[in-house]
């Protein structure tokens, strides 16, 4: 009768340690009570910034129409301040801030503002149009940078917390969740492919950053998608990667670089045997022009990478280093073809005005 009770007790024993330990063990793993992101927030909130920045104008609207353009005519002197605010990231410690292209577009003065209140001027690095990113550089040191993410790549419903500067009343926290991701179609732009967002993002948020539930970077708030002018649950932030890639090029480069062909493609592939791009339109003198693309062409991989989509051929090209050869792959009236070109340096639109 013994030898059973002790049979009996020793598994209940182990069991019973056993189920204290997994107690013991999601209790020090669970967030405490009401905890929320504050830790997140305190994490990267010191390497936001708010951006105000002022524009000079020579003429007033009033100028534009018709009526009134002789008097301003004969004042050219007149002019107007215009004043403008954003926010920024702070991406290293020796003064550089990431920040959205608009929101320091033909300023006449920047000035940063950090967490702690303090404020300096800011002079530009440079820009790229093509994704709306600026890099300007305070005049200090030892500044708080954001962290980065680390490890696995952000999921479709994570958390999303975005930190700015809305409606210039200061530092903001709004809490929502990553919606999507590689949502490209909404510009004319192909180098964009940004996450979407239901954190509530709104004017003077632009440039902020939007940050994962450690506080780590996950994109620069740039966008809301509204009908009425303020959130609606729709906000874009371009991606960590592609903003830090931008902003290396600018810092070590003085521009972003960009592999570049010259061909318009289609939204949609056609109707073909697998992947392919319909080629809409060739730039005279382009490298794709000199390679033989016709318009017609249907393009069906560059480099071994498959013509799945718009974005994902142009991202491939953006990538090469200008002088780098391409194999091109197409089907012209039925029948494949493969040609060769040397990768070109994408134009830098400003040059054009």
């Amino acid at each position: 009768m013994l030898n059973i009770a002790r049979g009996l007790l020793l598994p209940a024993i182990f069991g019973a340690g056993v189920g204290m330990a997994v107690l013991l063990w999601q209790t020090a793993t669970r967030p405490a009570p009401n905890a929320g992101y504050a830790a997140a927030v305190a994490r990267a909130a010191p390497a936001v910034v708010n951006i105000y920045s002022t524009k000079v104008t020579q003429r007033s609207p009033l100028c534009r129409i018709p009526t009134y353009q002789a008097l301003c005519d004969a004042f050219p002197g007149e002019q107007q301040v215009q004043n403008s605010l954003g926010s920024g990231v702070i991406v290293r410690e020796d003064g550089y801030v990431l920040t959205n292209a608009h929101v320091i577009a033909n300023a006449a003065e920047i000035i940063v503002m950090f967490a702690n209140n303090q404020a300096t001027t800011a002079t530009v690095i440079g820009t790229d149009p093509h994704t709306d990113l600026a890099v300007i550089r305070v005049n200090a040191n030892g500044l708080p940078v954001i962290p980065t993410r680390q490890g696995a790549p952000p999921r479709v419903g994570d958390i999303a917390l975005a930190i700015g500067n809305p409606f210039g009343l200061g530092h903001s926290v709004s809490q929502g969740i990553i919606s999507a991701f590689s949502r490209s179609v909404i510009t004319s732009s192909p180098y964009y492919d940004f996450i979407q967002t239901d954190a509530a993002i709104s004017p003077g948020n632009s440039g902020g950053a939007l940050i994962d539930d450690a506080g780590q970077l996950l994109g620069i708030n740039t966008m809301i998608y509204s009908q009425s002018g303020g959130s609606e649950g729709i906000g874009f932030a371009i991606p960590a990667d592609i903003a830090l890639r931008v902003m290396r090029q600018i810092v070590d480069q003085g521009r972003v670089i960009r592999g570049w062909l010259g061909i318009q493609l289609a939204l949609q592939p056609p109707t073909v045997k697998g992947p392919g791009l319909l080629v809409r339109g060739v730039g005279r003198g382009s490298p794709a022009d000199r390679a033989g693309i016709l318009p017609g062409d249907i393009i069906v991989a560059i480099n071994d990478t498959p013509a799945v989509d718009t974005h994902t051929l142009t991202d491939r090209v953006a990538r090469t280093s200008p002088g780098t050869p391409l194999v091109i792959e197409i089907e012209r009236n039925g029948q494949p073809l493969t040609l060769s070109a040397l990768a070109g340096e994408l134009p830098d639109p400003r040059a054009r005005r």
